[in-house]
């Protein structure tokens, strides 16, 4: 696991398409708006076990690299399940439920506290969600299933571990392994489910499909509106480098930012694996592009090969630049956070969730990419650890130590 080949040069796309006076429209309130994060903080927010998670403060890294603040905003103990996906999967989850059931019994109001404790447990017993994952997502919509009282069947591709694997197994759901990527797990999880008659509830949105995408990407926004309450007073970022495999995350940040910031809205990159860079591809052509090859990366959580078209509908306009970064990098990010040389407490974070902060240290050491993506002495930099250790085994491999090793220092 840890031993990798040479990293690949650092790539930058420059989004042509970018527009950073473009005021934040009616097309695009109808993917991300304030308003719908209204309705998802107010329902996530009164979950149990609900608290935002902490920004960090990376003040060494930051003076030792060169620029004035980075701030890391740490998921790594989301409701427990160890990434953000939390909120999204199990919001969606039950946005999903409760239409069913109004629509079998209209007229009458349904709450996540009547699903939770199964007052419509004969309508949602017979129903059954269904998703393709690399992990965290599926975790999620497990999580969701078990808590609101439906079924779910989670497809995943071959290459998912089985410490991931049996992570969303414990939450009671059905994995089914698919052989080949995630972009063929996708394909399979929506052929069964209009073969079964189960609801999909994916992060990825295609032709058709768009609504329970949208309830995903709304939750995710609940993520970002706390590292926004959680910045000093008067301090905003400069910079906002996010990870994306098929996009839903990056648009989820940029358009609730864009929407609330407007023209003096961040510099927004975003990251991606070389082995898996749809996007990257998409912002070089102007439009979505698929990538190639075998999306083989460590960073699992974004080895995926086509972009979300809904993400795009936002990304297109509101993204800057798309960074590459190399497996390497990545895995060095996990190691320098786990041993403290950010200058502050250890901070547990797995390899996808490591992805925009280590495309930070990756710029910042390169001048001419620096340049390019105005990375000066004064900037801000805002980044998201998307998920913590979601597979001990391999956190353990590649650290040298176990989560809670790395906790106790």
């Amino acid at each position: 696991m840890t031993d990798q080949p040479p990293a690949a040069p650092l790539r930058i796309a420059h989004n042509a398409m970018a527009d950073g006076s473009r005021a934040y429209g009616p097309s695009e309130r109808a993917i991300i708006s304030r308003a719908a994060f209204g309705d998802a903080m107010a329902e996530i927010g009164s979950w149990p076990g609900y608290a935002p998670t902490p920004l960090r403060s990376l003040k060494e890294l930051a003076s030792s690299i060169g620029i004035d603040r980075l701030w890391y905003k740490d998921e790594s103990q989301r409701f427990g399940l160890g990434s953000f996906k939390a909120l999204g999967g199990a919001y969606a989850v039950l946005r999903l439920l409760a239409r069913e059931v109004s629509a079998r019994a209209p007229g009458v109001p349904v709450t996540a506290l009547d699903l939770v404790v199964g007052k419509y447990g004969k309508i949602t017993r017979a129903l059954t969600v269904t998703t393709a994952t690399d992990g965290n997502h599926g975790r999620s919509v497990a999580w969701g299933a078990q808590v609101f009282g439906c079924n779910a069947v989670i497809y995943v591709p071959a290459a998912c571990s089985d410490g991931r694997r049996k992570a969303i197994e414990a939450y009671g759901a059905r994995v089914v392994v698919v052989d080949g990527v995630y972009d063929e797990a996708v394909r399979r999880a929506a052929a069964d489910a209009r073969a079964n008659g189960w609801f999909v509830v994916s992060d990825t949105s295609y032709s058709g499909y768009m609504d329970v995408p949208r309830d995903v990407m709304q939750g995710y926004t609940v993520m970002v509106e706390e590292a926004v309450q959680q910045l000093p007073a008067s301090e905003r970022p400069t910079h906002v480098f996010v990870q994306g495999g098929v996009g839903a995350l990056p648009a989820a940040v940029c358009g609730h930012l864009w929407e609330s910031w407007g023209r003096q809205r961040p510099t927004f990159v975003v990251v991606q694996s070389q082995a898996a860079d749809a996007i990257y591809r998409s912002a070089l052509a102007g439009r979505p592009v698929a990538a190639e090859g075998a999306l083989d990366t460590v960073m699992v959580g974004l080895a995926c090969g086509e972009v979300s078209l809904l993400a795009w509908a936002l990304l297109e306009r509101g993204m800057d630049a798309v960074v590459t970064i190399s497996d390497s990098a990545a895995l060095d990010t996990m190691r320098l956070l786990a041993q403290g040389r950010h200058g502050g407490r250890p901070i547990v974070a797995g390899e996808s969730g490591v992805a925009g902060l280590a495309a930070v240290l990756a710029v910042a050491a390169d001048p001419e990419a620096r340049t390019a993506l105005g990375l000066m002495p004064d900037a801000r930099v805002l980044v998201f650890g998307t998920e913590g250790a979601t597979d001990p085994d391999i956190y353990a491999h590649i650290v040298g130590r176990t989560a809670e090793q790395v906790l106790a220092l």
